[in-house]
């Protein structure tokens, strides 16, 4: 791979990823739900997700799950039924996930917040079709692969990482501006409103 196709990649993933998407709306939501750093473990299972799908689409995985169209839309509709039931918990001011005057969000186990983010990344469809379209140009098939691999997975996830903790932060300074006891239960529904669209988008992308 080139230095020429190095600088032409990065400002393009750049333009992409701090795009409004699923992940960067589940992003905000968390940080307005739970704070900045307990979406911080979100963040750690999207950036997983994030670097097998960009993995497997340039070594052809994604060819595989494209022929079995059948099981990534069941996988997809579970994630995204998942995430409305979770915008439902938030919307009614009920489960883990909300706030309260006189409640933590401590106990949401690191786990489920990563799985969230996991499925999130790959799940989205829009994902796997543009790291297909996008990463192949890039890569000089006639080099060794690995090194090349590392070298474009690594600057992905970093900027995946930063434009994740923009909208994280966000939420979280949102989150700080409502979390007056009167502004408590708007801020729950503000981000169940965002989750269940997530889940939507998930579902019916």
């Amino acid at each position: 791979m080139s230095s020429a196709a190095l600088m032409l990649f990065i400002p393009t993933f750049i333009a992409v990823s701090v795009t409004p998407g699923m992940c960067m709306t589940l992003a905000m939501t968390l940080g307005m739900s739970v704070g900045f750093k307990r979406a911080l473990w979100m963040m750690a299972g999207e950036l997983v997700g994030v670097g097998l799908v960009a993995v497997c689409s340039v070594v052809g995985v994604a060819v595989v799950m494209l022929a079995y169209p059948d099981f990534f839309t069941v996988f997809k509709w579970v994630g995204g039924a998942y995430l409305i039931y979770l915008g439902v918990q938030l919307w009614r001011s009920r489960g883990k996930m909300s706030l309260s005057s006189d409640k933590k969000t401590g106990a949401i186990p690191p786990l489920t917040l990563m799985l969230q983010g996991f499925v999130t990344a790959v799940a989205n469809p829009k994902g796997w079709a543009f790291f297909i379209a996008l990463l192949p140009p890039f890569i000089a098939y006639e080099r060794p692969l690995f090194g090349q691999l590392a070298i474009l997975v690594g600057i992905i996830l970093v900027i995946e990482w930063c434009s994740l903790m923009l909208y994280a932060l966000g939420g979280s300074s949102l989150r700080a501006l409502l979390q007056q006891e009167k502004h408590v239960r708007m801020l729950n529904k503000i981000a169940g409103v965002l989750m269940m669209g997530v889940g939507v988008w998930l579902a019916l992308e």
